[in-house]
């Protein structure tokens, strides 16, 4: 929460885009940039000015032919971004910055409970036959994809899919869960609301994580707001991501490019807490 005390940790007005990074924040992310690769010319790109592309594409949600000048080119940063999502170098990173904010907290590096939910997003106007389709949620009236978030109990981002919005969640509650390939294995708790309810899900959850043992946490009947104990913090870290406005619709053609930059707008709150405990 701003105050008069700490106003000046939250001011980006010094930089040239507010998106771009500090020398603190490059601190910790350029060591987790690999090196190129051997053989061939040296490199010649910045890689922190690839970054503060990409982060102001994440940030303002333009397109592509939008990139100021003054970064890199957008065929290069582009060309970043998916290198970056095939070879591992986006999870790598996200899981290192994700074990320094539990180390700061004093908290183990891997969780022992987590927080399911999915948001559903309107999809943009895009065709033709190389896309990842869409669905409609009846639920929510939303014809477009679903993002599945899971999160533990600081709101930090574990891992994430993205689908067609027309897939239950207890449906798409499993595909996430067994993402996770035995990368927490001290999760034995996971909070989710009344969508998760069920046998499908129980028995789908038992064949990924049989060790995870499932609350489902039901809204109160009283008609006024309440405070939904453990599903407030999953909505909050949504609500954190949708800071970022290239997430406020579905822009992306592929699932997997959708997915990266809910990782790169998760790696923006990780680095920028990181960044505000340290001062």
């Amino acid at each position: 929460m701003w105050t008069n005390e700490n106003r000046a940790r939250y001011d980006r007005s010094k930089l040239r885009y507010p998106s771009d990074l500090t020398d603190d924040e490059w601190a910790i992310i350029g060591p987790l940039i690999p090196p190129a690769k051997r053989g061939g010319n040296k490199r010649t790109v910045n890689e922190r000015q690839v970054i503060n592309g990409l982060m102001f594409i994440l940030s303002t949600g333009c397109q592509w032919a939008s990139l100021p000048k003054d970064l890199p080119p957008r065929s290069t940063v582009n060309d970043y971004f998916r290198r970056w999502n095939e070879d591992g170098t986006l999870d790598r990173i996200h899981h290192a910055l994700y074990v320094r904010c539990r180390e700061q907290v004093d908290r183990a590096a891997s969780p022992t409970a987590a927080i399911i939910d999915s948001q559903s997003v309107k999809s943009a106007e895009k065709g033709g036959v190389n896309i990842d389709p869409s669905g409609f949620d009846a639920g929510k009236k939303i014809n477009g994809k679903k993002r599945h978030v899971l999160v533990d109990t600081q709101g930090l981002l574990l891992c994430a899919i993205v689908h067609a919005a027309d897939i239950q969640d207890r449906d798409g509650g499993v595909m996430l869960m067994g993402t996770l390939f035995g990368l927490f294995p001290f999760l034995l708790k996971l909070y989710a609301d009344g969508g998760y309810q069920g046998p499908k899900f129980q028995e789908g959850l038992g064949r990924v994580c049989a060790q995870i043992n499932v609350e489902i946490v039901k809204r109160s009947d009283i008609g006024k707001f309440v405070v939904v104990p453990k599903r407030w913090i999953v909505e909050r870290t949504i609500g954190w991501l949708n800071r970022c406005r290239r997430l406020a619709k579905d822009w992306e053609c592929l699932n997997q490019n959708g997915l990266a930059f809910l990782r790169w707008a998760s790696i923006r709150l990780m680095v920028r807490k990181l960044c505000k405990e340290t001062k």
